[in-house]
């Protein structure tokens, strides 16, 4: 069966490759701290049902513990190294749910029977923000069944990264951000056309941007929410013509190119 891509928003996503199910970074609030999410309804209960959930790193847009709640109990949770120790709300939830907790390192492999979930590094600050002492890696994954499908996080462009990375055919790329500013260790729709020129998958689907917004700043740089999309599938289509990208909406579900 073809591998199959849901976006939901944000940088959650679900892959599905060789009947495993596997949910990126659950993000499923209409509103926390100083964000509120402007478009898209939120994902339905089926969002959260997965074989495992990968957890890129510690931001609480991306280790969001309300949203894990929703997780059905006995899920797999991979996550970086570190990460019971830094968000101690992550093992009452682990034993509340009897979550399987698997902590990992770039270069790690996961098994999740047909597949299997390959760790790789990412450009990013992966501490539990703002008052986070210890240091968790951020972390992509590579997803390998029928497909082999490339979950980034948030990273920003770094030496090597293709290598690091390995062969691909699908990448799901962060193209944007939560604010009006990007800081260091972030994709926008340009670096992120660059980072897909070196990869050079079949096919490409844009996250991380066009959901989630500050309260109060709807008029500041509003082109930051609306456009980073639109900006990569034009900006990929000079750089690398013969990568398909797909810009989805919220829930849509696609089967990528992956094979020629």
């Amino acid at each position: 069966m073809p591998v199959e891509v849901t976006w939901w928003g944000h940088a959650t996503c679900t892959i599905e490759d060789s009947g495993v199910r596997v949910l990126t970074d659950p993000l499923f609030a209409r509103r926390f701290a100083h964000l509120r999410r402007r478009r898209g309804e939120l994902p339905g209960p089926e969002a959260a049902v997965a074989d495992a959930v990968l957890v890129s790193h510690l931001h609480s847009d991306h280790l969001h513990l309300p949203s894990m709640a929703r997780l059905a109990p006995g899920s797999r949770l991979v996550v970086p190294r570190g990460a019971v120790r830094a968000v101690p709300g992550l093992r009452s939830l682990g034993a509340a749910l009897e979550l399987r907790i698997t902590e990992v390192v770039p270069g790690d492999t996961v098994r999740l029977g047909e597949v299997r979930v390959r760790v790789v590094p990412a450009l990013h600050d992966g501490r539990r923000l703002p008052m986070g002492r210890h240091r968790s890696p951020a972390l992509g994954f590579v997803v390998e069944g029928e497909a082999r499908t490339y979950f980034a996080g948030d990273t920003g462009l770094f030496d090597g990264m293709a290598d690091a990375v390995g062969p691909v055919d699908v990448a799901l790329l962060p193209v944007g951000g939560w604010g009006p500013y990007l800081g260091h260790g972030h994709l926008d729709a340009g670096r992120a056309a660059q980072a897909l020129a070196l990869l050079s998958p079949r096919s490409a689907v844009p996250v991380h941007y066009g959901t989630y917004w500050p309260i109060g700043l709807d008029g500041v740089r509003p082109h930051e929410f609306h456009a980073p999309g639109d900006e990569f599938v034009r900006k990929s289509a000079l750089l690398v013509p013969e990568v398909a990208v797909h810009r989805l909406a919220h829930g849509e579900r696609i089967r990528p190119e992956t094979a020629e």
